[in-house]
């Protein structure tokens, strides 16, 4: 399904959103297709006609026999078959041995341990424990990393993981995008770039996109956070091109998405994307003529503007001139 005039369709399935309910023994494919896209975008187009694209149906087939064993409770405490060395981080530890076949529903095993099956050798590293389930699975927690908390000192490990994290949005941000765009610009010439940025606005992360558009985002950011100030809420999606903004030219448009913690009256973080758009309504297709004499002859021109609102799509607001928006009449 998808949006009439957009090019991006959605897989709609009930199982995803069972939430969902109606009269229909098929389900409501409407809300949950404004709920996908909700959830992809981040607003709706209200009085949008939706169109069907195709229609896949799928069939499942299961047997009739039930196969379900439970295992008897264990209540005296497991013995183990033998004790052997075994080497972990830190040297050798003596590490007991058990058999799957003994253990009983309801066994805890606290590690190092091994437990040998007919197919498989499952180790429990220390500070670990493992429990048998009354189906004979094996479930293990790791003691170790809930243990261990996450603080501001400096660590390397912490350090290359979060950057790799904060990396990974961006590139996603930067996949996604493209996947859903229509213009030939960002889905095959891949003129965009993503970013993601701290409280104050500043570069906290960004994927290797195109460095003209990452250098100045920063200063966009910062100039949308003193423009609005505590005008910002859930919802709202802001857009700017303007060069005194942050921009390059004006081609170059920057949406800009505050995030907010619930319950949170201010931004925890900024994303940001920037893409090339073909043409924005200059004197010359293209939007970038080489005779101009004043940035109004470029195209539109936006400082500020709440390009969403509320989680509203501002598609049809009417902006008169002059505004504070920074919009140029043209």
């Amino acid at each position: 399904m998808r949006y009439e005039g957009t090019d991006c369709a959605l897989m709609c399935s009930m199982e995803d959103f069972p939430q969902h309910k109606s009269s229909s023994q098929y389900g409501d494919f409407k809300q949950s297709f404004l709920s996908r896209y909700k959830r992809e975008f981040g607003f709706v187009l209200d009085n949008r006609p939706i169109i069907i694209d195709d229609i896949r149906v799928r069939g499942t087939g299961c047997s009739m026999t039930e196969y379900c064993p439970q295992l008897s409770n264990g209540s005296d405490k497991p013995k183990p078959m033998k004790c052997v060395p075994c080497y972990f981080e830190g040297g050798y530890r003596q590490t007991n041995v058990y058999l799957l076949d003994t253990l009983k529903s309801g066994h805890q095993l606290e590690g190092p341990v091994i437990i040998i099956d007919k197919n498989s050798t499952i180790i429990v590293e220390p500070d670990c424990s493992a429990r048998i389930t009354p189906h004979g699975d094996v479930k293990i927690l790791i003691g170790s990393c809930k243990s261990k908390a996450v603080s501001t000192q400096l660590d390397a490990i912490q350090l290359s993981i979060f950057s790799h994290r904060f990396m990974s949005i961006a590139e996603q941000m930067g996949r996604v995008l493209q996947r859903t765009a229509i213009s030939t610009n960002i889905k095959e010439r891949l003129d965009f770039s993503c970013a993601l940025f701290g409280p104050d606005g500043g570069l906290v992360s960004n994927a290797p996109h195109i460095p003209v558009h990452l250098g100045a985002m920063q200063e966009t950011v910062q100039y949308q956070m003193k423009a609005f100030k505590d005008n910002l809420h859930p919802g709202d999606v802001l857009l700017s091109n303007h060069p005194q903004a942050g921009g390059s030219h004006l081609p170059d448009l920057t949406v800009i998405t505050p995030v907010f913690y619930p319950d949170e009256s201010q931004p925890v973080f900024y994303v940001a994307s920037r893409g090339h758009h073909a043409d924005i309504g200059g004197i010359t297709p293209g939007s970038m003529p080489p005779h101009s004499t004043s940035i109004d002859q470029e195209g539109a021109v936006f400082k500020s503007f709440k390009l969403v609102s509320g989680g509203k799509f501002q598609e049809k607001v009417q902006i008169l001139f002059p505004v504070s928006f920074g919009c140029s009449p043209s």
